[in-house]
């Protein structure tokens, strides 16, 4: 999978290309990530990639010509483009899962005010990991890289993504390790049982009372 991350803010990507997740699969070549300065397609020494909005207003707004300019020039055939912005589709496992079967993605991470709303004309979909705001899209683009990775042939074992919560509907299920006993509180019985029968019954069971208390949301959506 190829991934291009447009940015004005490419350092922030530092620490992120050096997650396990991440290096692991840029190392085996199951990944191509590239970080890309929308900057670099400003005309004139300044790289004035934003301006102040028509009709007043507070704050600044990334302006057409860069971004676009950066969005064509990395722009292929294959290329399924996202921008990361409140306005969007909610973020999720079913979405993650959909990204994960695309040969390339482009993030377009927003700034300041946001971006001037002809620029998304040129996107396929806008895409918001929920409904509060943060300074820019890069710590959304980052949240969209690693779910839909994960999830990538070949990137983690199939037993893993499967057994977590939102893949069939509900939350996962408790998990324990050693010690068997901590601060008065026992590991249920049935875990040390060896019974793998009912073992995944009981596993069954607790995911949905997790779900019930937790996420009655998600729990009244698969009862229905």
């Amino acid at each position: 999978m190829i991934i291009k991350i447009l940015t004005i803010a490419p350092e922030e990507f530092t620490a992120f290309l050096k997650t396990p997740l991440i290096r692991r699969n840029v190392e085996s070549g199951l990944l191509d990530m590239q970080i890309i300065d929308m900057r670099d397609y400003v005309k004139g020494s300044f790289r004035k990639i934003d301006d102040s909005p028509y009709g007043g207003g507070a704050g600044m707004i990334l302006r057409c010509e860069p971004v676009v300019n950066a969005l064509k020039a990395n722009r292929s055939e294959k290329s399924h483009v996202l921008i990361m912005d409140p306005i969007g589709k909610k973020f999720d496992q079913k979405k993650a899962h959909e990204l994960s079967n695309r040969e390339e993605l482009i993030i377009i991470c927003g700034h300041f005010e946001g971006f001037d709303a002809r620029i998304y004309d040129y996107a396929d979909e806008i895409i918001s990991i929920g409904d509060y705001i943060l300074r820019g899209g890069e710590l959304s683009a980052m949240v969209v890289c690693e779910a839909t990775m994960r999830l990538v042939d070949g990137s983690m074992k199939k037993e893993s993504v499967l057994q977590e919560s939102f893949e069939n509907g509900i939350l996962e299920y408790p998990r324990y390790t050693r010690p068997n006993e901590f601060d008065g509180k026992k590991v249920p019985e049935v875990l040390l049982s060896g019974n793998e029968k009912n073992i995944n019954e009981w596993r069954k069971t607790e995911a949905e009372k997790l779900t019930e208390k937790y996420r009655p949301d998600l729990f009244n959506r698969v009862k229905k």
